[in-house]
């Protein structure tokens, strides 16, 4: 009679089911202690370079290599100020830098918006093309740049530093894919309550996207800042060399100070690393969203 019901069940067993082991994990100092000499081989170079700032000149090149010399000299820092003008070369790379990354900002944010938000003929055929000159190297540009520069009598000057780089297709593309993720519904009530595209740019899509921005911002800001090649082209003269040509100055006819080389390249590493500190919040962010966006 059990047999024949159809609901009845399956007799039970005594073997038990097969229990899963368990997986066992990496102890956490492991993984940290990983990561710490990971950090340090990639930190060597810079703390070598500090420690070779506070050497004497003639302990730089001792053999065998000694990380410390016989005293440590923080007056290299200071001879590394006074032996050429490198305040003058601070002041002027600083100049040029925050006066770029701020073009570069409102250029790629406008540019992107356009891209992201309006409706025009052949968008996407242009912003394809637009984005075809990052495979454009600058070794090919710079020759007739700078006889652009030379026609408007721009050589030797401040803006020939900061314009023909202001305007960037990556800057552009990096803010559209952000821009792409703002839902259009916040957009929509925007123009509902009268702003027009200037206003939403800046009071509705901006706010949401400023990761992005700070992203951009870090990224400019250091291009400028280790530019060598374009100043190196269109400047010569101390008014207006940046750092990058200041620090080759170290190495001239009147000897090689490697010990004030060191000195003004770490002193010249400050402004980089206090702007990434303060925007590190934004750029944690950012570089995890960067480029995952899109509709």
């Amino acid at each position: 009679m059990a047999s024949a019901r159809s609901g009845a069940l399956p007799p039970a067993t005594d073997d038990p089911a097969p229990a899963t082991a368990p997986r066992r994990s990496r102890p956490r100092w492991v993984s940290q202690a990983l990561l710490t000499v990971v950090a340090l081989l990639f930190l060597s170079p810079l703390i070598w370079m500090v420690l070779t700032a506070l050497k004497a000149g003639g302990e730089v090149f001792s053999t065998p290599p000694r990380p410390f010399g016989d005293a440590l000299l923080f007056g290299n820092f200071s001879d590394a100020l006074d032996y050429l003008p490198f305040g003058r070369f601070l002041l002027n790379t600083m100049v040029v830098a925050t006066l770029g990354t701020l073009i570069t900002l409102t250029t790629s944010a406008l540019s992107a918006y356009a891209f992201s938000r309006l409706r025009f003929r052949f968008r996407d055929g242009i912003f394809f093309l637009y984005l075809g000159t990052l495979m454009v190297p600058q070794e090919v540009v710079v020759v007739p740049m700078f006889l652009i520069m030379q026609k408007l009598g721009w050589v030797n000057t401040f803006q020939a530093l900061i314009l023909p780089w202001a305007f960037t297709a990556f800057g552009t593309f990096l803010l559209r894919q952000f821009f792409l993720t703002v839902p259009m519904e916040l957009e929509e009530a925007a123009k509902i309550d009268g702003c027009g595209h200037w206003r939403i740019l800046r009071s509705v899509i901006a706010p949401v996207t400023a990761p992005a921005f700070a992203v951009l911002a870090v990224f400019t800001f250091i291009n400028y800042w280790n530019s060598f090649l374009w100043p190196l082209i269109v400047t010569n003269d101390v008014s207006t060399t940046t750092v990058p040509l200041g620090l080759n100055l170290f190495l001239g006819q009147n000897g090689q100070e490697w010990q004030l080389l060191m000195a003004a390249a770490t002193i010249s590493m400050a402004p980089t690393i206090l702007l990434v500190l303060a925007l590190q919040k934004y750029l944690v962010r950012g570089i995890a969203l960067s480029g995952l966006g899109g509709r």
